[in-house]
């Protein structure tokens, strides 16, 4: 039998860091003509491996041809720095130290644990279908524009067959099988998150991240990014260098699902949040997948000190971005294609019609998916959960993070609607130890003890 691990096979990541490298301003095309004369295949479309396994020779050239497309120059490096002191000297407008910071409290952060667990559940059954999939499977439950979940009762057969759920995530997420918030990825980073911060403090390094994922989170419950830069600390690969070996995803949408708990440790503090989520994010990612983490971390401080409402926390989000960058333009996108047009759907068209040459999981689209979702919703939770799921992508995270600031935004528990929290039953499911079954009002509590260290 051969076992094939996904992300981290080097005949499935050359087709990625074709993708990848081209959209950096690389010129591949030398690389690209000697990898497919030699047999070579492009990335896996949905799967994190390709198989049959690639013989021995191409899986070596694969290899080389990976550290060759590294040595490769950047039309895109200047105006997207990832080392801290670039990204804050590209940013016009970095926001500024507050002398008096607001506080947020448990009601709030239980506001913001909830809504991102129900976001990221209303997206569970969908995630990885195409935008037309998701509508014909909603639309045939009467469940269009999404205002609830998915369900699959009255489902026509041949739907089914023809846009089958996300089968890892049907049996728990589906609306007559929910039954508390089962494990997700989304959800067990904002745990470690809270964990890191609980074990070393704010000023944490991202070496201590590392260390961190090494003690408690298993190597089967990281994807893309994550896992190639596992891959890479087992290899021996000290961070930063971590994100850039042989790591084509590490623009994807990682780093963002990490980004949570430091924003909402930081209320009204958004330059602090974006410098602690971008510790975290270089483990990882580069470039547009670090500006993910920093523009959420950013936004979601904003919105944590109570003083402003979406609009204003998506503007604070970009002012961490810098603003020649492909991940600000990708916001601006969003928000200027929601504004004036009152049909969500229209919306949804036209971001994939600018960004759908993506993957599905890269933080362009999304960024730029989850900016409009926000915008058009105007603050309002179920819009907004409903419209970042509904447009597709990642449809999980996509709602965790949307579900994050609007429960923020809300500000306590019980303004977030009975029909997402109940469902909930106060109860988390995870792998990361210490915290299988945790209730969220526990889970504020700790948020919150955090949120008062100095």
């Amino acid at each position: 039998m051969t076992v094939r691990v996904t992300w981290v096979q080097p005949e499935d990541l050359i087709g990625h860091e074709l993708r990848q490298a081209a959209e950096d301003g690389r010129d591949v095309r030398d690389v690209e003509r000697r990898w497919y004369a030699a047999g070579g295949a492009p990335a896996p479309e949905r799967a994190g491996a390709s198989t049959p396994p690639a013989p021995p020779a191409l899986r070596a050239l694969a290899e080389r041809l990976l550290d060759e497309l590294a040595l490769l120059d950047s039309t895109s490096a200047v105006d997207e720095p990832t080392d801290l002191a670039a990204i804050r000297a590209a940013c016009p407008h970095w926001p500024a130290p507050r002398v008096e910071l607001p506080t947020v409290g448990k009601a709030r952060l239980e506001a913001a644990w909830l809504g991102r667990a129900a976001g990221c559940l209303l997206g569970k059954p969908v995630e990885k279908l195409p935008l037309a999939g998701i509508r014909a499977l909603a639309r045939a439950t009467g469940n269009w524009p999404l205002a609830t979940w998915f369900t699959a009762r009255g489902l026509p057969a041949e739907l089914t067959a023809a846009y089958p759920w996300n089968r890892r995530s049907a049996a728990t997420s589906l609306a007559e099988n929910i039954d508390g918030m089962p494990e997700d990825d989304d959800l067990n980073y904002p745990l470690l998150t809270l964990l890191l911060i609980q074990r070393y403090g704010p000023s944490f390094r991202t070496a201590d991240l590392a260390r961190l994922w090494l003690d408690e989170l298993p190597a089967g419950r990281t994807f893309t990014a994550e896992r190639v830069a596992y891959r890479n600390l087992l290899d021996g690969i000290e961070p930063p260098d971590t994100a850039r070996h042989r790591n084509p995803f590490r623009e994807w949408i990682g780093a963002r699902i990490r980004a949570d708990v430091h924003g909402w440790t930081h209320p009204g503090d958004p330059a602090a949040a974006a410098e602690q989520a971008h510790r975290d994010a270089i483990l990882t990612h580069t470039g547009n997948g670090v500006y993910g983490a920093m523009f959420t971390a950013a936004a979601l401080a904003e919105a944590a000190g109570g003083e402003t409402d979406v609009h204003g926390c998506l503007a604070t989000g970009l002012r961490v971005v810098p603003p020649r960058s492909r991940f600000a333009h990708a916001v601006r996108t969003g928000i200027d294609a929601a504004r004036g047009e009152p049909d969500f759907d229209a919306v949804a068209d036209r971001l994939h019609a600018a960004f759908g040459a993506y993957h599905w999981v890269h933080a362009l689209p999304n960024a730029a998916l989850l900016a409009a979702a926000l915008t058009h919703a105007d603050g309002d939770f179920s819009g907004s959960i409903c419209r970042a799921v509904s447009g597709g992508w990642d449809t999980d995270s996509n709602g965790a993070t949307a579900g994050s600031l609007a429960g923020l935004l809300a500000g306590r528990p019980d303004a977030l609607p009975v029909r997402w929290t109940t469902p909930l039953k106060n109860r988390l499911a995870t792998s990361v130890p210490g915290f299988d079954s945790v209730g969220f009002d526990a889970l504020a509590e700790l948020t919150y003890q955090e949120a008062l260290r100095p």
